[in-house]
């Protein structure tokens, strides 16, 4: 009889190379906010994987980059910290392209001193149609490693290969007990999703208008039985932001209210009041006492 396995598993790689698409995926329902603009993912979430072999935790975490400000500073820091403590990494690359700098760099300054096993998941291979081409694009992130690494190729999008993913996976994980119950996907709270959810719908409906100088701060989080209340404050750092926040008439607050509320509707699976809020504080990214409450 085989050994049941458990491991924490980070997904770790460059903005945009679709980590949070994937955890989506390999957990089955959607956990982790997901759009096309770099630093979308802030903080690290944890997704829980049960099987009838193995459970996994995959720890999501931001795309790392060489940082130019203090909350580019905590997003490398925020996932180099997942790194030690886990068992397996998955290095996320884009197969469309070759390496460039940026995985360099997360190989020199993030994975240098990681011991334990690695997975190089090469995702969007697909859209490369010559094969020549595919091969030599993953020879580039092959030579960035001294040791051999094994590698998957895989579509975030369409899940093509995932169940090989998966396997490969749980083959690398030590024994070990399940410790989250069977149906169990996140140790998120409700509170956590809901900030991110908001996030996500500022990111996606205000395009390049509000980039990454927009915070989300849940200030009231109250759970009843059969609706949850919610406040909260989405932090800019120009009163032109805010202004494209709010909307004509507050056209553009009600539509990511409304659509935020709906997301956290399905997953709290209760009716929720979702008011929303716009304040300015000037140069928050750059101060590490704003960065610690916001981002």
């Amino acid at each position: 009889m085989k050994h049941y396995k458990f491991g924490y598993v980070a997904i770790i790689g460059r903005p945009n190379v679709g980590k949070s698409t994937i955890l989506n995926r390999l957990i089955g329902q959607k956990i982790a906010i997901t759009t096309n603009k770099a630093q979308t993912t802030r903080r690290r979430i944890n997704g829980i994987l049960t099987t009838d072999v193995a459970q996994i935790v995959f720890v999501d975490t931001p795309g790392i980059h060489k940082p130019i400000d203090k909350l580019g500073e905590c997003l490398v820091d925020e996932a180099k910290s997942a790194i030690p403590d886990v068992d397996l990494v998955l290095f996320v690359v884009d197969g469309s392209t070759s390496a460039g700098r940026g995985d360099k760099w997360i190989v020199e300054n993030v994975l240098k001193d990681y011991k334990n096993e690695m997975i190089l998941v090469v995702n969007k291979y697909d859209l490369v149609k010559d094969i020549q081409k595919r091969e030599e694009n993953l020879l580039t992130y092959k030579t960035l490693f001294e040791k051999n690494y094994s590698s998957v190729k895989i579509s975030a999008k369409t899940g093509r290969n995932f169940d090989t993913l998966i396997n490969n996976i749980i083959r690398k994980l030590p024994a070990g007990e399940k410790v989250y119950d069977d149906e169990q996907i996140t140790d998120e709270t409700m509170r956590n999703i809901a900030r991110e959810l908001i996030r996500e719908k500022i990111l996606l409906y205000t395009h390049d208008e509000v980039p990454h100088s927009v915070a989300v701060v849940i200030e009231n989080y109250e759970e009843k039985e059969n609706l949850d209340r919610i406040e909260a404050k989405i932090i800019v750092e120009q009163e032109t932001q805010k202004g494209i926040l709010i909307g004509k008439n507050g056209s553009m607050l009600k539509k990511i209210g409304t659509e935020a509320r709906k997301e956290i509707e399905f997953t709290a699976d209760k009716k929720v009041y979702l008011d929303l809020q716009v304040k300015v504080i000037k140069d928050w990214r750059k101060k590490s006492k704003d960065i610690d409450i916001m981002y």
